[in-house]
């Protein structure tokens, strides 16, 4: 009597398959979720608050005061916290002199950049941004105080902070903390950066905004210490007519790298940061308003704002007075730091997660037109710590990736029986360690 194998082949295929599943957590997120420091954000914003003005006009030669003391001191924390780690990061100045409609004359606009290098990939970058500058009700007003607390004075204190803690650890990819300048006068510095990062050929995976991360008392009276908004374009900017047209037929309106980037923060930031919600704003940014993720999207890079919920326009672009017993401006004490720390370390679990998974799949396509399966392609990756792929899928009308399979080291896969009519599609890199990129819808509509 012949006796029955204990497996079949597809079982045996099926028990391989299962055994190389990278771990479904990366367990260093979670310290770095709890790393950042309220009172060293505090000690930031009370510094750059220190220099009076940060307007863009403002002066530039004292040592104390205004626009070139702020960025020269942001320069030297870089450089401080670069000799912890034993010159891990690059720091430099990018500028350029622009004129325009709130720049009146030529004037330099400069940034400060510092760059901490991938092991593996050094080219492929992410980028946590904060910009420098402040203003008061008149954005031409380049001499009176203005504090720039919350903004955004919170958000290039995250960025330090993200430095110091991201700056203990190794990744594969490239991470970017940048102070960008010239905000308030026409999203400049995010202009000249996105342009030096074309001419020198850096491939930005993604850029995270911070504009405004310490209010948690809004001017609509609710308090909230638990929430932030992530904003995102849903159809690239850099799209051309053909690619247009395609979206128009097989979709991806609201499935641009941005937007995935969006979900991916949003996913990493509630799994590793303690009482988090985050909400996803299918908007390029606020209504009629802008922020310096926007050069970067125009570029052509996927590019994010993250931001508080519950914002109070008392306490933005405002002389410093008070009036009938109500304050105007942007002053410290309207700051809260435990909660600019939590924006903080969300930004860092999601650089980092970003940083150790490879590299978003590139040419990703799909297939299923009259037929009772999908099948999704993709060019296979190089990386060294590539262990596979998951393929993704959700309801047309759901705001997030619902359901997922692992795949494997393949480059392409077919799921039996669920019609692409019904749902949208997208894939990502898996890293042997569980970090996963941000999920590549398929076509041009998608594509990092």
């Amino acid at each position: 009597m012949i006796k029955k194998p204990l497996f079949t082949v597809t079982a045996l295929l099926a028990t391989s398959l299962s055994a190389q599943v990278p771990p479904p957590e990366d367990m260093r997120l979670y310290d770095i979720g709890q790393a950042p420091s309220s009172d060293r954000i505090e000690h930031d914003v009370t510094r750059l608050v220190g220099f009076g003005t940060r307007h863009s006009l403002s002066e530039t030669a004292s040592d104390s005061h205004g626009i070139g003391a702020a960025r020269r001191w942001i320069k030297s924390e870089f450089e401080t916290i670069s000799k912890a780690c034993g010159g891990c990061l690059e720091v430099m100045m990018i500028g350029d002199t622009v004129s325009g409609r709130r720049i009146p004359d030529p004037h330099e606009i400069v940034s400060v950049i510092a760059i901490q290098r991938g092991v593996k990939d050094p080219n492929r970058m992410v980028v946590m941004s904060g910009d420098i500058d402040s203003r008061v009700s008149d954005p031409m007003n380049s001499t009176s105080t203005s504090p720039g607390a919350n903004d955004n004075a919170s958000g290039m204190a995250g960025v330090m902070e993200a430095a110091r803690i991201l700056s203990q650890y190794e990744f594969p990819a490239t991470i970017v903390y940048a102070g960008l300048a010239g905000e308030e006068q026409g999203l400049w510095g995010g202009k000249i950066v996105a342009a030096h990062a074309g001419e020198n050929g850096w491939n930005i995976e993604a850029v995270l905004n911070n504009d405004m991360i310490g209010n948690i008392a809004g001017i609509n009276n609710i308090i909230d210490n638990h929430s932030a908004r992530i904003f995102s374009e849903g159809v690239r900017w850099a799209e051309t007519e053909e690619e247009g047209r395609k979206r128009y037929f097989t979709g991806g309106e609201v499935d641009s790298a941005s937007r995935n980037l969006a979900r991916y923060i949003k996913r990493i930031g509630e799994q590793y940061v303690s009482n988090l919600d985050l909400m996803m704003v299918y908007r390029l940014d606020r209504f009629g308003r802008g922020g310096h993720h926007r050069p970067f999207n125009e570029a052509g890079y996927p590019a994010v704002r993250i931001m508080e919920v519950n914002e109070h326009y008392d306490r933005q672009h405002q002389d410093l007075r008070n009036e009938d017993g109500r304050h105007y401006g942007d002053t410290i004490e309207y700051v809260d730091f435990d909660f600019a720390a939590k924006i903080t370390a969300l930004n860092a679990v999601s650089l980092a997660a970003l940083a150790w998974a490879p590299a978003p799949p590139a040419e990703v396509d799909i297939e299923g037109m009259v037929k009772a399966s999908t099948t999704l392609k993709w060019r296979m990756g190089e990386d060294d710590n590539l262990a596979g792929y998951r393929v993704y899928w959700r309801l047309t009308t759901e705001p997030q990736w619902s359901h997922s399979r692992w795949v494997g080291k393949v480059d392409q896969f077919t799921l039996h029986n669920i019609v692409i009519d019904n749902y949208f599609f997208g894939v990502a890199s898996v890293a042997t360690d569980g970090n996963e990129s941000p999920v590549v819808f398929p076509g041009p509509a998608g594509a990092f």
